[in-house]
């Protein structure tokens, strides 16, 4: 064919193809849990046919075609989609421009297999190289790039048929234990050797049995199916619980642990002596004396040789593993002052000590130290450095001819030389020692190691000819010293052939692997090549002797003992039964269902698990049994209705479906449905409404006017098509109400009441959903002439939405007391009588409440704006502080004792308008009765310490408070005006500028939003929690829009004292309170059942701030020292609030300063700054802000700062010769010259000018340093001329200065005294918390229970 004519024909089979209909397919992988929650996505043909369908689907997901099924995902029990078929897609039911969903899923149980990653089209079953089971979803094929080969994918997951072999499962940090599981099942001794043990059941209970445990581990791990098996069976016979397997361990450490929990298991059986026949070998420690040959030593026996990477302060690592061998028997020499005593020549010689095998295990394991600590930086550390390791290891270079041939006769003595400690004292495994009665983690009996090694063995010793050892485990360590992953990679005698087992993931690997883990890199072996290396190397090597006569083979499944072919079959059926179970949860729906109890009238929850081939009718009776409602209701006084929990809306019923199967009513099996299930219940002389798709739950509340109250819902279904005529005339028939006159009000969302007053509109385009909720009111009632949004039923409404419940705990506090904390000016004589009575009688909250059926709603919006008014204006005429109105507590009721607080300035008497509400104590208040007091304050602080709060301007006993300059307590604003802001009108108690909040009453004193009626009603409860038996409590019912400040107003009946004197608390879930201090915000942030407390204290006013005072100690151990909450305002000078503090600090910290001796200065955490001069201004010359922290600092001579431009500098003297630091002292400069500090130190210490060095201190105050490094770490003489620039960058007070006299050498030190010097510097530095010490996570000990389980001792924690 000419290549034109191809070029043509190729082109109209485009065109024909681009008008062809496409067919999407959604296809959902259900075989793996993975994958459940992915889709793969196909835009084909009409024309393809299903087999180049099953073609297409196995290439995109990376399957073997025919090792899966497809079928329909919204049908259920439809035979899958033949594979083998060529009819197309349109023809096999598939709709071409809709999205068609289909399920992937397993065939014949077996999960799909995976398309080799070389011909992802998939290879035939004769394929030598085919890989097997699920790849990683992100498309590469292992999850690390160190570990692939050209021929094997090292972390391919391979199915067993493949393999041959079954992973284990991780629990969560138990690789450790999988990794040394795989290799005893890899052990062919071992495993031979567990399956002839006989597990006797009366006996033991098998499930603590350890060695059963791990014979049935081992049994499934030989004859299952399963791709990984689970461990939990195996740790619950070491007695540990849930909480273990997520504590990481070392894996040497459990093979210690587990071998000898195996021994004391095992003790008088034919495995008695099993682990020492395989892994014990035996070595000489000998100390040999090098004058006269006297030798001394001992025999240890070991379990595992541990091999050192780097040696200790080596610069190099160890290349091999056979370097690390020669070191390890590697003779030290004894001399100097580490000087031997030889027994026979009665003094100390000099010696050679050393360590001698004697005899090598049949499996030699050896451990690459790889975890060290660093003194450096006083952390463990992990050494990645490379060290190789050989296939097949020679061990007769290491082991001592003369001892092994020459009989041993010299006695073992201990000789104090032994115990001076050698290089390799810290070499050896904890196995060396037999003077500890109990090894690390197991309780062992009084057998010592040496009487284990003389018991006969069934294996004698090697011959000297076959010391040659073949690798076949590595266990590898990937991460660092805090943590990381093992996994094993282990050959198998059968085949020669490597495998990874990497938890559930067992793959083939390649000797190129193996040679990964050495660790490091091929280059120079640096002291720092290990920072820079691979984190993944091998950890433990082990390695088997090489002995045809002696070396096993695993036992075949037709060669098993007779009790293991009965542990086979069991766990075969149990394995069947399990894949039954998991055959019938695959089946099964799971769904929510609810039900409302019929009597308690609560709606209950449970989860209804049902077969997809269960009836209706069936599923209705197993509701019924789950839902416990048996002897409550009879079965057919019940039914299954569709239900939306969220909305509240009962979906469907399912009339006439009574034998439908559940998976089809359900739209088939799923993990989780977008609808659940309500068990309905009905009385047996009703019959069941039915509900149709399309149909709107409506909840009707009716309203009565009359009562001012708002009924339970009742449930009415209507249609959206319906109009407003029809909707009432249906509620009329649920209610018994009137249709004519009815109003109904539909409640769309928060605050969206809307009226339905068009007849013929209908209930959708009203904005009716699925849930809806209406309120209906029929009444001849003249409010039906009233515009909606000024009727009384808006109103109420408006009310029932906004009104929250509130639990509220009051302070310890008669109420009857507000009369003795206030000074409140009466305007008639009603309600002087009112309040007198209440002042009188010392009423309780029970009392009050009752005589509260007073509204203050009758009080007319005009009476409340005149009073307001009327208050303003006095208070224009009076010129006094906010801090009046406070009496003592100890005041006579008979008004004998002058009120505390009197005008001093502008003739002006001490009365005011009142607020009616103190004469009424009413459960309704009003928002726009407040108190034009201006109190607020900037920010919500945190939790304050009430004890230290106090008035700070008055004295509650004697009246106004005298101040240190021969001003009372309310000409302060008048004296501050005068001096430092003349020509301002303001004063600061009542400046209009707030930095947290904006006022809400304008400067007439007006409120600046319309006055309106909030809703307020309280009234006792008992509280039944732990907060005391006398705490009275308020349940209280409130607008959420109304503002604190009103709030306050509303509860000052309650609490006994004005809204000034008190503080509200809002308590949250974990029981933290947090002061609310914002007076105009509302409490639109609180919610139903929201506790509050209510704390005695007086109360922020605007412009305000809490201040926290800590003292300065500057010489102390402890610099920072709180002191005292007090309270500085806007506008003060600092020496008004020093005259504030001085009684404060009289009374509260017994400090009795005078105002010349003590300074306020900056803090800023633990560091002291800036000083504050006297006329500075708070908000002006100083910036506060809400719970601002201050320094107080007292002085030992007057003030020397007098001015902003002068320095402060805190200095101390080193000195070199005596070890020790001076205590600080201060230093005034007048500019920021290094040439004036030096001269004022110079002057200050008599140090020669030219001699004299300085440095500035680090990190916070008192910037600790030890003695032992300040000599060579800080940065002396720095060469600046002035002190703001870099490096010192002194440009604000406080900052620390050392200084030194460079003529004056350091003491010298003993390594005696530096040592001694060293633990008192570190317990000074650690208790002053300046030196962070190293703090690593705490480690659980590994231990293995022989008992099943911990034993509590009462005695212990």
């Amino acid at each position: 064919m000419l290549p034109g004519l191809t070029c043509t024909l190729c082109l109209l089979r485009i065109e024909s193809a681009a008008e062809e209909p496409r067919v999407l397919c959604i296809v959902q992988d259900t075989t793996n849990a993975k994958t459940v929650n992915e889709r793969l996505t196909l835009n084909l043909p009409a024309s393809t046919s299903l087999s180049k369908l099953y073609e297409d689907v196995a290439q995109k997901a990376g399957y073997v075609n025919g090792t899966f099924e497809l079928a329909w995902g919204n049908i259920s029990d439809v035979a899958p989609l033949d594979q083998a078929s060529e009819m197309s897609l349109v023809e096999s039911g598939f709709e071409p421009g809709k999205r068609n969903f289909l399920q992937l899923s397993d065939k014949d149980g077996e999960q799909p297999q995976i398309a080799s990653v070389t011909d992802s089209s998939g290879l035939d079953d004769s394929s030598q190289d085919r890989f097997i089971g699920p790849l990683p979803r992100d498309g590469t094929v292992g999850c690390s790039s160190d570990y692939s080969s050209p021929s094997y994918s090292y972390s391919s997951i391979l199915n067993k048929s493949e393999t041959g072999y079954v992973g284990l499962v991780n629990q969560a940090m138990t690789c450790y234990l999988n990794s040394l599981l795989q290799t005893l099942f890899m052990t062919p001794e071992f495993r031979n050797a567990l399956y002839n043990w006989e597990f006797e059941e009366s006996e033991e209970d098998p499930v603590t049995s350890i060695p059963y445990q791990l014979q049935r581990l081992f049994v499934l791990l030989q004859t299952s199916k399963k791709r990984a098996i689970e461990t939990t069976d195996v740790t619950r016979s070491f007695g540990w619980d849930s909480s273990e397997a997520w504590q990481q361990h070392d894996v040497q450490e459990l093979c210690r642990v587990m071998f000898d929990a195996l021994e004391q298991k095992w003790k008088q059986t034919e495995q008695a002596d099993l682990i020492n026949q395989l892994y014990q070998g035996k070595l000489k420690d000998y100390v040999r004396c090098l004058e006269c040959g006297y030798e001394s030593w001992r025999i240890d026996t070991y379990l595992d040789i541990p091999l050192v990477i780097r040696p200790f302060g080596a610069s190099q690592a160890f290349g091999s593993v056979e370097e690390a061998l020669q070191a390890f028997i590697q003779p030290e020499t004894l001399d100097g002052p580490n000087q031997y005593f030889c027994e026979r020549c009665k003094k100390k010689c000099d010696a050679r000590k050393g360590l001698r095998f004697l005899h090598f295990p049949y499996l030699l394991t050896l451990q690459l130290k790889r975890f060290d600590f660093d003194y450096t930086t006083m952390h463990r550390i992990k050494l990645n450095d490379r060290m190789t390791f050989p296939e097949e290891l020679d061990m007769s270079p290491f082991i001592d001819l003369e001892d092994e041939k020459s009989p041993q006769t010299e006695s073992c003595t201990d000789s104090g030389a032994e115990n001076e400690g050698s290089c390799h004292s810290d070499q050896m495994s904890n196995d060396f020692s037999t003077d500890d009665g109990v090894d690390e983690g197991i309780c062992l009996d009084s057998t010592s190691a040496t009487e284990r090694v003389l018991k006969p063995k069934v294996f004698p010793q090697l011959p000297l000819t076959s010391l040659t050892f073949e690798l076949f485990s590595v266990m590898v360590h990937s991460g660092s010293a805090a943590g990381g992953h093992y996994y094993a990679c282990i050959k198998s005698f059968s085949d020669g052939q490597w495998y990874s087992f990497n938890d559930q993931h067992v793959s083939k690997i390649t000797q190129d692997d193996i040679r990964k883990t050495y660790g490091g890199s091929s280059g120079s072996r640096g002291y720092y090549s290990s920072a820079f290396a691979s984190s993944t190397n091998a950890y433990m090597l082990i390695y088997r002797l090489k002995d045809p006569s002696r070396n096993a083979k695993y036992l075949d499944v037709e060669d098993f003992p007779e009790h293991i072919k009965r542990l086979v079959q069991r766990e075969k059926e149990s394995e069947e039964q399990e894949k039954r179970q998991r055959e019938i949860e695959r089946n099964t729906c799971k769904i929510k269902l609810f039900c409302m109890h019929p009597f308690k009238m609560m709606m209950m929850e449970n989860k209804l698990e049902v077969h997809k081939d269960k009836t209706l009718r069936e599923a209705t009776e197993m509701a019924y049994k789950l839902m416990d409602i048996e002897g409550t209701v009879p079965l057919n006084c019940c039914r299954l209705v569709k239900y939306d929990e969220f909305h509240e809306y009962l979906e469907r019923s399912y009339e006439g479906e009574e034998d439908m199967p559940m998976g089809l009513l359900l739209g088939g099996v799923k993990s989780s449905y977008m609808f659940d299930l309500l068990l309905e219940t009905r009385r047996p002389d009703q019959a069941f409404q039915p509900y149709k798709p399309g149909e709107v739950m409506v909840k009707v509340h009716v309203v009565d006017l009359k009562s001012e109250t708002i009924a339970a819902p009742v449930s009415v279904r209507a249609y959206l098509n319906q109009t407003i005529t029809e909707f009432k005339q249906l509620i009329a028939q649920a209610t018994g109400l009137s249709a004519e006159p009815m109003r109904v009000v539909l409640e769309r969302c928060y605050n969206d009441l809307r009226l339905l007053y068009v007849p013929n509109k209908t209930l959708k385009a009203e904005g009716f959903f699925r849930s809806n909720k209406v309120f209906v009111e029929s009444s001849d009632s003249p409010d039906h002439q009233v515009t909606f949004t000024d009727s009384l039923l808006w109103k109420l409404l408006d009310r029932h939405g906004n009104t929250i419940r509130l639990f509220v705990s009051l302070p310890e506090q008669s109420p009857g007391s507000l009369a003795h904390r206030t000074s409140c000016p009466k305007v008639s004589g009603d309600s002087e009588d009112s309040f007198e009575g209440a002042k009188g009688s010392g009423q309780s909250v029970e009392a009050i409440l009752e005589e509260s059926t007073e509204k203050l709603k009758n009080l007319s919006l005009q009476q409340q704006q005149q009073q307001q008014q009327q208050q303003q204006q006095q208070q224009q005429h009076s010129d006094h502080s906010d801090f009046e109105h406070i009496e003592s507590p100890a005041a006579e009721p008979d008004g004998a004792t002058q009120p505390a607080a009197q005008v001093t300035s502008g003739g002006s008497t001490g009365g005011t308008a009142s607020d009616p509400e103190n004469q009424f104590p009413s459960e309704e208040r009003s928002d726009s009765d407040v108190n034009n007091d201006r109190s607020t304050s900037s920010v919500d602080s945190d939790i304050l310490s009430s004890s230290h709060s106090s008035d700070t301007l008055c004295n509650a006993d004697s009246g106004p408070l005298p101040l240190a300059n021969g001003l009372d307590s309310h000409s302060i604003t008048s004296s501050r005006r005068s001096k430092a802001h003349e020509g301002k009108k303001e004063t600061w108690d009542t400046a209009e500028e707030d930095s947290g909040t904006d006022s809400e009453y304008d400067e007439n004193g007006k409120s600046k939003g319309e006055a309106q009626y909030l809703y307020f009603r309280a009234e006792p409860y008992s509280q039944d929690d732990a907060m005391g038996d006398n705490q009275k409590c308020l349940l209280v019912n409130v607008d959420k829009r109304i503002t604190l400040a009103a709030f306050k107003q509303n509860l000052e009946p309650f609490v006994g004292v004005t809204s000034t004197q008190f503080k509200v608390f809002r308590v949250y879930a974990n029981n933290q309170e947090f002061e609310s201090v914002r007076l105009n915000e509302t409490l639109s942030s609180f919610s139903d059942d929201n506790k509050i407390t209510i704390r005695l204290g007086r109360a922020l006013k605007k412009g305000e701030y809490r201040v926290k005072v800590y003292q300065l100690l500057v010489n102390d151990p402890e610099p920072c020292k709180f002191l005292l909450d007090t309270v500085f305002a806007k506008g003060m000078t600092v020496r008004q609030s020093k005259e504030e503090l001085l009684p404060q600090l009289r009374d509260q910290c017994k400090l009795d300063l005078s105002i010349d001796r003590f300074r306020l200065r900056k803090k800023t955490w633990k560091n002291p700054g800036t000083v504050f001069l006297d006329y500075h201004v708070y908000e002006e010359d100083i910036n506060i802000s809400s719970n601002w922290e201050v320094f107080l600092e007292v002085l030992e001579e007057p003030e020397r700062m007098k001015s902003m431009s002068q320095l402060a500098v805190l200095t101390r003297r080193w000195c070199p010769a005596q070890m020790k630091l001076e205590p600080f002292r201060e230093v005034v400069l007048e500019s920021s010259s290094v040439e004036e500090l030096k001269e004022k130190l110079s002057e200050m210490s008599g140090i020669p000018l030219e001699n004299l060095e300085f440095a500035k201190g680090r990190g916070t105050f008192p910037c600790d340093i030890s003695v032992l490094e300040i000599h060579q770490d800080l940065d002396w003489n720095p060469k600046v001329s002035t002190l703001n620039v870099w490096p010192l960058y002194i440009c604000d007070d406080g900052a620390v200065v050392f200084y030194r006299d460079s003529t004056e050498e350091p003491m010298e030190l003993s390594e005696e005294e530096r040592n001694e010097l060293m633990k008192k510097e570190s317990s000074r530095l650690l208790k002053t918390g300046h030196r962070v010490s190293y703090s690593p996570r705490k480690e659980k000990a590994l231990k293995i229970y022989l008992d099943g389980g911990p034993t509590k001792d009462s005695g212990q924690d």
